[in-house]
């Protein structure tokens, strides 16, 4: 890859107690990366939430994104990779990442960190909320149901559908859809589980999600239909944060020289199990 891409490089994940503003986001321990790095190290500058580290909110499990169940396990993975390629441009050697509750980022609950990275689309009332980064891809709606259902995309409609908290599919379900039945889970891990026992129909979230749980599920489910909302996802910056604009900047410059694209290709496409978003049948609403 460009600029020397495959130079090894090892993040430290630090094993210290992160301050946060809710009960649910917990820290985790050491863990190392493998991620590829593209430019020069130390091109810009910021004054990290925590000092010599660059510390990233996350919502796991997030296959493809962030590779590993928990924070000390995460090896690669298109978000994680990316946040490893801004912290080194940034010239700062240690990356931290925080598991916190989805509800929580998209609220601006947390403190102390320099971004938030969960696949978090760009609405208007969280944009009255919360500080978003500059997009770094497009957001759809991905479906998923047990292997060999007969859901279409008109029962759908009348199926008992999961969602997770805080997300943008649980208004989209209830008042675009119609649903009867709306269950909305607390974590991602939770909405997938009650999908794989049939405790509800279909489960429902970022498409790139459900492509990755679904390939991580032995066979168990399988991807049935794709909204195209036309959205964007974004990061999401600690509220008034003085370095927004640094970080916009390397975001940028990553995606114009071609390095998320690249990543893409290197982790999502082995995450979805060689399945495109472009392979999903497109649902209308």
């Amino acid at each position: 890859m460009a600029h020397a891409m495959m130079k090894s490089f090892k993040y430290v994940l630090a094993a210290s107690a992160m301050v946060l503003a809710v009960g649910s986001a917990s820290a985790e321990t050491q863990g190392y990366g493998d991620c590829p790095l593209t430019g020069e190290r130390g091109t810009h500058q910021i004054t990290p939430a925590v000092p010599g580290q660059f510390t990233v909110l996350v919502n796991l499990p997030a296959v493809g994104q962030f590779n590993g169940n928990t924070p000390d396990t995460i090896t690669d993975g298109y978000e994680f990779c990316m946040a490893v390629n801004i912290a080194h441009r940034l010239g700062l050697d240690t990356v931290k990442l925080v598991n916190a509750s989805f509800d929580s980022i998209v609220a601006g609950q947390n403190n102390e960190y320099d971004i938030a990275l969960a696949l978090i689309s760009v609405t208007e009332p969280r944009d009255e909320v919360v500080d978003f980064s500059e997009p770094y891809a497009e957001s759809n709606y991905g479906v998923a149901a047990q292997t060999g259902n007969a859901l279409t995309e008109d029962s759908i409609k009348d199926a008992r559908i999961g969602v997770q908290a805080g997300t943008t599919l649980v208004p989209f379900a209830q008042n675009e859809l119609g649903a009867p039945t709306v269950n909305v889970f607390d974590d991602t891990a939770a909405m997938f589980t009650a999908g794989v026992a049939g405790t509800v129909d279909a489960v429902m979230t970022d498409l790139g999600v459900v492509l990755g749980q679904v390939a991580n599920s032995r066979g168990k489910l399988e991807v049935i239909g794709r909204y195209a909302t036309g959205g964007l996802t974004a990061g999401v910056y600690p509220e008034g944060s003085d370095d927004a604009e640094v970080i916009d900047e390397i975001i940028q410059e990553l995606k114009a020289d071609g390095i998320l694209k690249e990543l893409e290709s290197a982790y999502l496409l082995p995450s979805w199990g060689g399945v495109s978003p472009d392979d999903v049948p497109v649902w209308n609403y």
